[in-house]
């Protein structure tokens, strides 16, 4: 039934309210709604959050946007991990309504004592509802309102000015008076752990890390997790906090790929790690030629002394000659001719993977993957990154995501789901914690503004982005005709406009040739052999983009407004190749932290432009001077709202600032 105030059209609320929203331990998000009344009575409205302790915060009252009409606004924080519910109330607001009045009426000399006795008796309500934890300040100022009511010796103007005091107002909005209340919700949130927010990502595949030639034999010695732990040092000085490992899984033998995805692999070939399982075991094992399970053990180790989490590769298919194609073969589809189905993503086609079938066994098959994710639990794996998640059912990732959060809520799950957006919003919905996006196809300006506005403030209550530059299978055409230019561009793009982001290895040393042109494939992709990479003579060469990296992930940790998604404020430039945005957090002392980028999105070509900021979204008036220091750099500019820059893609392609307001 609709209330006396209609509260409606409620946000955030997923699934019509089935699921939680998007939340995170710390981080502000928006609750929005619309309130509205009959006739011009003024009204108010607050949100109260319950935390998952059952203790309900202190009220934050809602602010009226500009546009549209009657849509009202208040931003809360959770401040601990676990379920959350939030209220909107509503309710007449009878002091506001005389405010109006009374504002109109007694500078005209119009009902100037009936707008006083009316003040009167709200003040004398106001007294005697005033909760026992009122100050004595507070109590003054109400006694004084009292007062000017009622003497009329004082000029009606003086009176007037007293009961439309800041100070007095102060009070009023603490302790509102409130008629007609409706109260909507309980609606409900999720706060996760932070790192399901914030994270730098990097990608390697274990057995490139440590690989040699041996010239004596003319073959490739493949890396194990013992020469692989010996690169972690490496990617923790770049600031990466989360190490993503592709399937650690043996691989399948039976249509096993060969380089470039050839069907005639050599012997030595190793195949690719998505083909997972052989006759040495399947998603519980390790592929043998990496070690044991005590030498993850030690890798798993070795990484958290460098404050750097693990994330283990989900892919949820199976080689011809997993142990699960002859245990379960329910779980795999069977066609006409007695053959099982291969994947298809046409014209790609993968003959050395069996996708799974949910139908034929779904309740096998949830108990089976359920074991697997446990058994990497207890190896100290907290963080998934669940290969192509769209391909499976969400019934399916709503039942086991569900099942982790109930035992294990600090596990987080990363969804690799490049494909429509009613699956990407879908399956972060039930669950998942973190989305790819499209954000390496978002080149052009205008594409990066729209796609930044939406990952920030239409989805955010859906999916968390994550950023990846590059991956395996994805090298866009940007990266291979940009030369390092691009390289910088994209990682400063992706480092300060997302809270999470990531990179394949391989990006600090500017890798960018295609199987062929028109492919986003790597040549001598590293899905199908063992790559070696001389990462000492590239830095001794001076052949890499490690430091440019280390100082983004540097900002990010150093600046908090980088470390939370829903503050993002696009700005303007006269120039179509520069991009300018800004990401702001109000921090606990008061202050602001402000980061503002701007980008040269042509990796050839110097770019002079004039900048136009919008200074109030920034807290700032319109006429306000600013000191602007440059991250990167480390110059100082004097700024105001209309700004020079020229931007040279082979010097510096992009500012990263911080706001100094001047004094």
């Amino acid at each position: 039934m609709v209330g006396r105030i209609p509260v409606m059209d409620v946000m955030p609320v997923v699934d019509l309210g089935r699921q939680p929203a998007k939340a995170t331990d710390g981080e502000p998000f928006p609750v929005r709604a619309t309130v509205f009344r009959e006739g011009h009575d003024s009204l108010a409205a607050e949100v109260v959050l319950t935390g998952p302790d059952g203790v309900r915060r202190a009220p934050v009252r809602m602010v009226k946007l500009a546009d549209p009409p009657d849509r009202y606004e208040a931003w809360v924080t959770p401040d601990q991990e676990g379920p959350w519910t939030f209220e909107v109330h509503a309710w007449a607001d009878p002091w506001d309504t005389w405010d109006h009045a009374a504002g109109i009426k007694v500078p005209a000399g119009l009902d100037v004592e009936l707008m006083f006795t009316e003040a009167r008796l709200l003040v004398e309500r106001q007294l005697a509802d005033l909760p026992a934890t009122a100050t004595p300040a507070e109590r003054a100022l109400l006694d004084g309102a009292l007062e000017a009511t009622t003497d009329t010796t004082r000029p009606d103007e003086a009176r007037l000015a007293q009961l439309q005091a800041d100070d007095l107002w102060a009070v009023l909005r603490a302790h509102p008076l409130r008629e007609l209340v409706t109260v909507e919700g309980p609606f409900r949130a999720f706060a996760d752990r932070s790192r399901a927010l914030f994270g730098s990502w990097y990608e390697f595949f274990p057995r490139s890390e440590g690989a040699r030639f041996d010239e004596a034999t003319g073959k490739v010695v493949t890396g194990t997790f013992r020469t692989a732990a010996e690169r972690l040092p490496a990617v923790a000085a770049m600031g990466f906090d989360i190490l993503y490992l592709p399937p650690i899984h043996p691989i399948g033998e039976v249509n096993r790929k060969g380089p470039n995805n050839i069907l005639t692999p050599g012997p030595d070939d190793p195949g690719s790690p998505w083909a997972i399982g052989s006759k040495d075991g399947g998603h519980d094992a390790v592929h043998p030629d990496l070690g044991t399970i005590e030498d993850f053990d030690a890798f798993v180790a070795r990484a958290r002394e460098l404050d750097i989490e693990v994330a283990l590769d989900l892919a949820l298919q199976a080689a011809p000659d997993h142990p699960w194609v002859t245990e379960h073969p329910e779980f795999f589809t069977t066609r006409a001719d007695g053959t099982i189905a291969y994947a298809e993503n046409p014209p790609k086609k993968y003959q050395d993977i069996y996708p799974v079938n949910f139908d034929n066994d779904p309740a096998g098959i949830c108990r089976e993957v359920l074991r697997v994710v446990k058994h990497w639990m207890s190896h100290g794996v907290r963080v998934f990154r669940v290969d192509n998640p769209h391909t499976k059912p969400l019934a399916f990732w709503e039942w086991l995501l569900k099942e982790i959060r109930r035992t294990d809520p600090d596990v987080l799950f990363l969804s690799e789901a490049f494909t429509r957006p009613a699956m990407m919003h879908g399956l972060g919905s039930v669950g998942f914690h973190q989305s790819y996006t499209y954000f390496t196809w978002r080149t052009a300006r205008w594409e990066i503004e729209s796609y930044l506005r939406e990952v920030s403030s239409e989805s955010d209550h859906l999916m968390r982005p994550n950023f990846f530059v590059n991956t395996p299978d994805i090298l866009h055409s940007y990266l291979q005709y940009g030369g390092p230019p691009a390289f910088k561009i994209r990682a400063v793009i992706a480092a300060l406009g997302s809270p999470s982001w990531g990179v394949y290895a391989g990006y600090e040393l500017y890798e960018h040739v295609a199987v062929r042109p028109g492919s986003e494939e790597y040549l001598d992709t590293e899905k199908f052999q063992v790559r070696v990479r001389d990462w000492d003579g590239a830095a001794a060469e001076g052949r890499t983009l490690a430091p440019y990296l280390t100082r983004l992930n540097q900002v990010r940790r150093e600046h908090p407004a980088l470390q939370q998604l829903r503050n993002v404020v696009i700005h303007s430039s006269d120039d179509e190749q520069v991009l300018v945005f800004s990401k702001q957090a109000r921090l606990a002392d008061g202050t602001t932290d402000t980061v503002l980028a701007v980008v040269n999105l042509d990796p050839h070509a110097t770019r002079e432009t004039t900048i136009h900021l919008d200074l109030p979204a920034l807290g700032l008036d319109w006429h306000d001077a600013l000191t602007v220091r440059d991250e990167i750099t480390g110059e100082e500019y004097h700024w105001g709202q209309h700004n020079y820059v020229r931007l040279d893609p082979h010097h510096e392609p992009a500012h990263v600032l911080t706001l100094r307001s001047n004094p």
